[in-house]
């Protein structure tokens, strides 16, 4: 991992005031991936971290497909992909007495085992585990690289919004004390679940009862040995002849020498006290239950189990995304992903707004658009949470207080041939199976669907309609197609010259609308040039099929485009269907008209007067 002084070459000492159009609060996965999706349109701005460096502990971890797309349109997938583990890391997920100890039931993870084709033909990337540690050099030092300001130990101290509609932030940099003033066009919190810019921006939050307090121990110990039949990079450990009063699951960082343990309560009402890290590492070494096995810890951290998110993500020209508008578990592994996404929904409408080119009030759709996404993901990881109780119950796991001979009861019953035994069994079989819902959940992680007056449905029959399998299980299954507000469809794709394949998603995407059609449909291809004159806005244009720029060598794209072939598909910057056609138009003026009216409501054009 590279220094904090690397990645920050390009700051400045601080001065007594500074403006800047673009001003980002937390330098974590939602304001450094922010950071590197506004650099990469060209744009300037600061970023500043109240921690000395990017994270030092893993946090968050499992990086999902979703939010690997939006990097890989910015060119860092492959350096995520060399720094991240997947595949046999990632393979399993287990209920087990103690890291070395008996296993009670596995599942398939993380796009493996059963569910790998489904995982494998809707995106070009693969599930990883990249913890936060080497996650966070990587988006800072292309953030920095492409000109972004970044001033870790500098801490927010208030804000206001001017009558001119400026922001005037008063900050303070942490080591010489030293406070001055940045006044910016727009205000970005990404600081976190305390976020000072959520609190004195007002934003009302739905907040639950929390499940408590919990404790992350990283630790270096080698189980290398111990995981060469329990590949996998959770595994939730019973202890059913100890009387604790949490629930300790492992978690590989690094395979299989760097691990995280994270303790956590039985119930919200549980006792989860802070302990010595002589008394930490002794609990670990109980988790784990191998003599041989040296441990060290590293480190302790504590953060609690919330369900907390914002009703409004948004005011004026101040947005708080990530962590700051979305409290929660980390179970169903989509805290970082959220943020990313959070990122990359707002950053192509900052630059088309900062250019002149769309209304401010496109800027509204990022709450439209990303607020019921974060509310769902805090829900249903609480949930997934409660779930996991089920489970341990259904092992033996006791309220703290009971007995060796109550705890070890519920494990017993599972060994015995009686029908109590079978009863017992079966409803350990379906609530191990329920988990899927958090281990392979690639509805939950892909199939949004956004509806905002940024996705023109207009000339669509009806209502979203899922398909057969998302619709029976809209957590666990995706079926990607291009009705407008999802995701563009990943299809390989190929010259007629066959060489490497490449994805419709690179196609599109790189800051640029892209317009897909196929034979016939050139008109809409002229279509596209005419707009993009007019509008100043470009539209990319390329057509698919035999003999056509791109060949559907897989015939992928005619199931999935929902269009005849001369119809058209519209994609936004963030490689969402903005808006689609059935047929091509009678001839280029009617298809330029017809294009040039959705990418008026599209870009919210039809508020104001740009032209």
């Amino acid at each position: 991992m590279s220094s904090t002084k690397d990645l920050t070459m390009n700051s400045k000492e601080p001065q007594s005031s500074v403006e800047t159009d673009l001003l980002i609060i937390g330098a974590g996965p939602a304001g450094a991936s922010l950071a590197c999706f506004l650099a990469r349109y060209g744009l300037k701005g600061i970023m500043i971290s109240s921690a000395p460096g990017t994270a030092e502990t893993p946090r968050a971890h499992i990086t999902n497909m979703a939010a690997l797309e939006c990097l890989r349109d910015i060119g860092l997938w492959e350096q995520c992909e060399k720094l991240g583990h997947g595949g046999q890391y990632m393979m399993h997920y287990r209920w087990c007495e103690s890291m070395s100890g008996e296993e009670y039931a596995r599942n398939w993870s993380w796009g493996n085992g059963d569910r790998r084709g489904d995982y494998k033909v809707v995106s070009p990337c693969k599930v990883i585990d990249l913890p936060q540690t080497e996650l966070e050099p990587i988006l800072v030092r292309e953030a920095t690289g492409r000109g972004f300001n970044v001033r870790f130990d500098t801490e927010l101290l208030e804000f206001e919004v001017k009558e001119e509609g400026k922001i005037r932030c008063v900050v303070q940099d942490r080591v010489s004390k030293v406070q001055y003033t940045i006044t910016t066009k727009y205000l970005f919190g990404a600081d976190g679940g305390r976020s000072l810019v959520a609190q004195r921006l007002g934003l009302p939050f739905t907040v639950l009862p929390g499940g408590g307090l919990a404790f992350n121990i990283l630790v270096k110990a080698d189980l290398a040995d111990l995981m060469q039949h329990r590949q996998g990079n959770l595994h939730w450990n019973m202890r059913l002849k100890k009387d604790y009063p949490f629930m300790c699951v492992g978690r590989m960082v690094k395979p299989w020498h760097e691990w995280l343990f994270v303790v956590l309560p039985k119930g919200p009402d549980a006792p989860n006290p802070e302990r010595t890290f002589e008394e930490w590492k002794a609990l670990v070494e109980d988790v784990i239950d191998d003599e041989t096995v040296d441990v060290e810890v590293l480190g302790v951290s504590k953060w609690m189990i919330n369900e907390t998110s914002a009703d409004v993500i948004s005011k004026g020209n101040v947005f708080c995304l990530g962590d700051a508008i979305h409290r929660h578990p980390p179970t169903n592994g989509l805290g970082s992903n959220t943020c990313i996404q959070d990122s990359f929904n707002l950053a192509w409408k900052i630059n088309l707004v900062l250019e002149g080119l769309a209304s401010p009030s496109l800027l509204d759709t990022f709450n439209t658009e990303r607020q019921p996404i974060g509310a769902h993901l805090v829900k249903t990881s609480n949930e997934t949470l409660r779930k996991h109780i089920l489970v341990w119950q259904a092992l033996g796991v006791m309220p703290p207080g009971t007995s060796e001979s109550e705890r070890l009861a519920g494990i017993n019953l599972l060994k015995e041939n009686s029908e109590e035994g079978k009863k017992a069994r079966k409803v350990l079989k379906e609530r191990v199976a329920d988990m899927q819902h958090e281990t392979h959940a690639l509805g939950l992680e892909m199939g949004h669907l956004y509806q905002s007056r940024a996705i023109y449905t207009v000339d669509e029959s009806g209502p979203f309609v899922p398909g057969p399998r998302e619709k029976e299980d809209p957590i666990l299954y995706y079926e990607p197609c291009t009705y407008p507000g999802r995701r563009l469809p990943h299809v390989w794709l190929n010259t007629p010259i066959p060489g490497k394949l490449i994805s419709t998603l690179d196609v599109a995407g790189k800051g640029k609308f892209c317009l897909f059609t196929g034979i016939g449909g050139e008109n809409w291809k002229v279509a596209a040039r005419n707009v993009s004159d007019r509008l100043g806005v470009e539209i990319k244009a390329v057509s698919i099929g035999t003999g056509q720029n791109w060949e559907d060598c897989y015939l992928s794209w005619e199931e999935k485009r929902g269009v005849e072939e001369d119809g058209c598909v519209l994609v936004r910057p963030d490689l969402f269907v903005a808006w689609r056609s059935e047929r091509c138009g009678r001839d280029e003026k009617d298809c330029t008209g017809k294009l040039e009216r959705v990418m008026w409501k599209v870009l919210h054009l039809e508020c104001g007067n740009f032209f």
